[in-house]
């Protein structure tokens, strides 16, 4: 399997997909969604695409059963960040046992693992199916994944994330929010009518710092902490007047249990403390986007067959853990399929130099396939 793995890991790498929506003029996922259509019917395999929102192609391959038996998705996104400060970030580069290119890690070598597994499920004359997707847009908006979800029903999933070959059982969500400081604008050299809305906004990050701190005591067994950050800071229009409003956009990493209600909720009573201390302060606040937490209780059946199956290749049981990172595992399990992770390991996701282990790739299909074996027979 190793060679027509590295392959077909390798066509997926050369595939420019930078996902648009992050980087304006970024070509998006149809040559990517080309490439694993025509591989996937040259294996053999029956393909769909899915194109609900133009130039953002997510595909379908299945490889059918016999009949009567479970059916098993294998979801993996095909789109990338941006590839600034890399040298030839679509050329594959095979180093010892590393492949390196834009999207290796993160997540191409999942999706090629996921394809050679459904490929050799289909040899083994299973009753149910294996079914792969191929989604569009997962470091945007997951587009791909919500269409994909109205077409295809499951038994259980596995997102072949970068887990460093952990078996992960939950991951972290998030919620983005902006709040605006109205201040009044006035000539610098007339104090008195002025207020500064970005010294105004001091107060916030005051305390945004003590809600981090705060949130450090909430953890998760799997995920670690809570966590608060300001992202970005925007105000004035020119250094002799006094800036009338100040934009802060803040990300809130969020635990199972979390929600965007409860989010709201926290930057409300926090930006009620700044009016208490300030009679002059003025602000409101706004949710930009809510993805949820995700968590699977770890005595599922389908952690126990992925845990056997792993075990099987690796030679021992994976880790059980989580991921820090937020990923298309919530937007599954919210359609209430059953769903883990499980990928390979390497480095350098949204970085500059990125690379994945390809006898970790390699491990992860064949991990596949033996739960494949179990789930679908």
């Amino acid at each position: 399997m190793t060679s027509e793995l590295t392959a077909l890991l390798s066509s997926l790498v050369a595939a420019d997909s930078v996902n648009p929506s992050l980087v304006p003029g970024g070509a998006g996922e149809h040559e990517i969604a080309t490439v694993v259509e025509a591989w996937a019917r040259h294996a053999d395999l029956e393909t769909e695409r899915l194109e609900q929102t133009p130039g953002r192609p997510s595909v379908l391959v299945r490889a059918s059963g016999t009949g009567g038996g479970r059916t098993l998705l294998l979801c993996g996104h095909s789109d990338t960040v941006n590839v600034e400060g890399m040298t030839d970030p679509h050329t594959p580069r095979v180093e010892g046992d590393r492949l390196y290119g834009r999207g290796a890690y993160d997540m191409k070598a999942g999706l090629a693992a996921a394809l050679m597994a459904a490929r050799e499920a289909s040899r083994l004359g299973l009753t149910g199916d294996v079914v792969v997707a191929a989604v569009a847009d997962e470091e945007h908006a997951s587009l791909g994944v919500q269409e994909a979800l109205r077409r295809v029903s499951a038994d259980a999933a596995i997102v072949t994330e970068p887990t460093e070959l952990e078996l992960a059982v939950a991951h972290k969500g998030f919620v983005w929010s902006e709040i605006v400081v109205t201040g009044r604008a006035a000539h610098g050299s007339r104090p008195h009518l002025g207020v500064d809305a970005i010294l105004k906004m001091g107060a916030v990050l005051d305390e945004l710092e003590q809600l981090d701190r705060a949130l450090a005591r909430r953890t998760h067994a799997l995920l670690g902490r809570a966590s608060v950050h300001a992202s970005l800071i925007e105000g004035g229009v020119e250094l002799s007047s006094y800036p009338a409003h100040c934009k802060l956009g803040l990300e809130r990493r969020t635990l199972p249990g979390e929600t965007g209600e409860r989010i709201e909720a926290e930057l409300e009573w926090l930006l009620e403390r700044c009016r208490e201390a300030d009679p002059e302060f003025e602000a409101s606040h706004r949710t930009l986007l809510v993805r949820e937490p995700f968590e699977i209780d770890q005595e599922h059946e389908l952690v126990a067959l992925v845990a056997r199956a792993a075990a099987e290749v690796l030679a021992e049981p994976p880790t059980i853990g989580g991921a820090s990172y937020w990923a298309d595992a919530a937007f599954i399990a919210a359609a209430g399929i059953p769903t883990v992770l499980f990928g390979p390991g390497g480095d350098g996701a949204h970085a500059i130099e990125e690379w994945v282990s390809l006898p970790d790739t390699e491990a992860v299909a064949r991990t596949l396939v033996g739960l494949a074996t179990r789930f679908c027979a």
